[in-house]
Formats: structure tokens, sequence, C-alpha cells
């Protein structure tokens, strides 16, 4: 597996939950959230990008638990032309489902309030795309 940090995000129509590797793809973190309607969403992102220089960006495909594609698709699909708008850098779509569900039930059982941790979610629910895809990317070797 080529060595470089990556990046995941997890759309919402609300929030975007971000996640950051290290340069050897073994820890995930969550980094950060930004707000989906925010008029800087695209300097933000930029700005996360130059900070991060990951070598590969993945996003969070929120298919149907039938694996239909769903409404949150196409909106999922609209950001990644966003980024791929604004970067040279690969990015690639990886099945989420399911991980906003999980980074709750985590948030939960150490003991954070989920109503009141959303924006924790969103950055948990990105870093576990983000582990599911270098999953994936060290699988293909």
């Amino acid at each position: 597996m080529q060595r470089g940090r990556r990046i995941a995000f997890d759309y919402g129509d609300v929030r975007i939950g971000v996640a950051a590797s290290d340069a050897d793809s073994i820890i995930c973190s969550p980094l950060t959230t930004l707000k989906s309607s925010d008029k800087s969403l695209t300097k933000n992102i930029k700005q996360i990008l130059d900070d991060i220089q990951p070598i590969q960006i993945f996003v969070g495909k929120p298919a149907l638990l039938s694996g239909e594609d769903g409404a949150a698709t196409d909106k999922a699909m609209a950001f990644t032309d966003l980024l791929r708008g604004i970067t040279d850098i690969e990015v690639i779509m990886v099945d989420e489902r399911l991980s906003t569900v999980s980074a709750a039930r985590n948030l939960r059982e150490s003991g954070m309030n989920a109503r009141d941790s959303k924006a924790s979610i969103d950055m948990e629910a990105a870093a576990g795309i983000l582990d599911f895809a270098i999953a994936l990317e060290k699988r293909k070797e």
C-alpha cells in the first residue's frame, strides 16, 4: 500500500464528518465537522486538503440496506463531484451502510449522549468509512 495520508468524508444534509489517517494508514482519527450549507464549504475543504495533503479521498456512499441507491446516494455523489472539481486527488466512493449507526453506538457505549454529540457522530462515521476503505485497499495487495 502506498504510503501517505488518506481522508474520508461522511456527507450529510446538515453536517459533513471528516476523518484522516496517519501516513502509514494505521490510525484513522476524527478530524472535524463541516456544515453542508456553509457558503465557505469549498474553501474550507480546500484548506483541509492543503493541510492534510492526502493521496486518496474517500466519500461514504449511503446505499439503502437493500444495496439500492437512494436520494442520499445522489447527494453524496454530487458532493463527490464537487471534490473532483476542486482537486486532482483520486476520490473514491465507499459503501457506508450503518457507519453512522455504528458510530452512535460506539459513542453511547463510551458514555457520550448521542443527541448532544451529533458532530462527534459524523466525525466518527467518517473515521469508520476511512477504516473500511483502508482495509479494502490492503486486501487488494
